[in-house]
């Protein structure tokens, strides 16, 4: 096995769910190593993305946030908030207040994180304190492309 296969095998998952902020930053992530060999979204992705275009009055953004909602939509087939996401819905809620966080607060990680849960798959973000305190939910970390090299 290569070694770079052999990396994958022992890092990430063969499927797993990138967060809103993961999939905004695609095309700048450095270590594809550090994402599931299937990348997975959900429609709370295409949700959250749908609305930065029209909360922005700059053209450029505007372009470049419209230009990251078709590029998802084009390449992923998203996973759906469904029954089975709606009732671990709850579970995600009251872990975050047990927590001392507000669900509201983080509404669209929730949802996603129902999804991850109901799917039985992984997290991947660059945001891993966006989702503490969820119980059973697995967070896989992907490095930033803005922060310094760990080495």
């Amino acid at each position: 096995m290569s070694s770079a296969r052999s990396r994958r095998a022992e890092h990430t998952d063969a499927r797993g769910i990138l967060d809103t902020n993961t999939v905004i930053l695609l095309d700048r992530l450095t270590d594809p190593l550090a994402l599931p060999e299937h990348p997975l979204i959900t429609a709370i992705t295409l949700a959250e993305l749908s609305v930065g275009p029209l909360v922005t009055d700059d053209p450029r953004e505007r372009a470049a946030r419209q230009a990251h909602l078709q590029l998802a939509e084009s390449s992923f087939r998203p996973l759906p908030f469904d029954a089975a996401a709606a009732r671990r819905f709850g579970g995600v809620a009251a872990s975050l207040r047990q927590a001392g966080r507000k669900p509201s607060a983080r509404a669209y990680d929730a949802l996603i994180a129902a999804v991850a849960l109901a799917n039985e798959l992984p997290l991947y973000t660059v945001n891993p304190g966006d989702f503490l305190g969820i119980d059973g939910l697995t967070v896989r970390s992907v490095p930033h492309p803005g922060a310094p090299d760990p080495a």
